[in-house]
């Protein structure tokens, strides 16, 4: 028997398949087939698009760290280069030319950075071995609590060769690769750990335990030792270090990203940062180009503010951004004033306070007597060319 289809006669009617009022007279309405239900939750009403307001004033974000980022990388060639003739000069026994050791170079002494710092908040007085290793992680964590994670996008010269080696990565295999989120957070774990384990060993060191370690032989020439494992290098180092570049290729800032222990403590030092990438979701026109182009993978078009310790104020996002408004690395609004907004801090104002800190830093202490470290040449003659014969004070 046929069923007789069901009459409303409400004037005003609500459709239960799309929620939209009909007025009208009588009318009579069939029940709506299970296919017809299904094919409407299968293709929903489309979301509509945005108007899009484009910037006009022109971004230079990317071109100012650039340069920030070729001048420290060549003013770490040039350190280098120079503590390499350094060390030579007491390896031949002073028949070479002799040149003043650089002390720029004990940045790339990170440990005993930590330890001098520690040393200087339990005496209250500046170290006089390594002291400049001391004042750069000074200057890079004031960086990092000020702009985010700059000290690794803008300065950093690692940072700046895992990003060009991504680069490449692209070219050559048309993309880079991005690893399952169930394997990607536990990896980005492994520089924490790393910096936890560090941590951990200095922080039960007494003030007396550092200066005698600071004062041993290996710690005097540790310099000498970081130069001596790139020109002696053992073979399973050149492959680890093939395989971390290759891993680089592929995916985007690897080292940086999972094994960085000095990162991980900059990124800490970014939490408390004011300045940070913030969105506007009223201007936004949900492009999501900010979020392919952040090589962090930070969700910045699903947030308004980024407040990870993985942002690294490269500005990319910002940079990409098409809608006028929609994207800033901004301090935030004013508290009680009536529409007010996050205060923008221009890419030139970044540059212009990293410069600052660091040559700040730098001068200051130079100015003062605590950049260099205090060894005589007699000593240096004896301890750097059996640099590879000293042992760790602890084994």
């Amino acid at each position: 028997m046929a069923t007789e289809p069901r009459i409303h006669t409400n004037h005003t009617y609500e459709s239960s398949l799309a929620g939209v009022p009909v007025s009208g007279h009588p009318i009579a309405v069939e029940e709506f087939p299970d296919t017809l239900v299904e094919d409407t939750q299968k293709h929903p009403t489309t979301k509509p698009k945005k108007k899009l307001i484009r910037r006009t004033e022109k971004d230079n974000s990317q071109a100012i760290r650039r340069a920030f980022q070729f001048v420290f990388v060549a003013l770490n060639v040039w350190v280098g280069f120079t503590f390499y003739l350094w060390t030579r000069y007491f390896e031949t026994g002073g028949t070479t030319r002799y040149v003043e050791r650089p002390a720029g170079v004990e940045g790339w002494l990170p440990i005993a950075s930590l330890m001098n710092l520690k040393l200087l908040a339990l005496t209250g007085k500046i170290p006089e071995i390594h002291p400049a290793g001391m004042f750069l992680l000074i200057a890079f964590l004031a960086m990092s609590v000020l702009f985010k994670k700059a000290f690794c996008a803008w300065l950093c010269p690692v940072g700046t060769l895992a990003e060009y080696l991504w680069k490449l990565g692209r070219k050559l295999f048309k993309r880079n690769f991005h690893p399952w989120k169930w394997i990607d957070i536990p990896l980005r774990g492994l520089k924490y750990l790393l910096l936890g384990f560090f941590l951990y060993f200095i922080s039960m060191m007494s003030a007396g335990a550092l200066e005698q370690f600071m004062g041993a032989p290996y710690a005097l020439i540790a310099d000498v030792k970081m130069l001596n494992f790139f020109r002696y290098m053992t073979e399973t180092a050149a492959i680890t270090i093939v395989v971390l570049v290759v891993l680089s290729m592929l995916i985007q800032n690897f080292w940086c990203r999972y094994l960085c222990p000095y990162g991980a403590l900059m990124g800490l030092a970014s939490l408390l940062s004011p300045v940070k990438i913030r969105r506007d979701a009223a201007a936004c026109i949900d492009c999501a180009k900010c979020a392919k182009a952040c090589p962090s993978h930070l969700p910045v078009d699903k947030l308004v503010k980024i407040q990870s310790a993985e942002c690294t104020a490269c500005l990319e996002c910002v940079a990409v951004c098409p809608a006028e408004g929609a994207l800033a690395f901004a301090l935030p609004k004013m508290p009680l004033v009536a529409d007010a907004k996050p205060k923008r801090v221009a890419p030139w104002v970044v540059a212009a306070a990293i410069a600052a800190l660091f040559v700040g830093l730098v001068g200051g202490a130079k100015l003062t007597g605590h950049w260099n470290t205090d060894i005589s040449k007699r000593a240096y003659m004896q301890l750097v060319p059996e640099a590879n014969e000293a042992s760790h004070p602890g084994f």
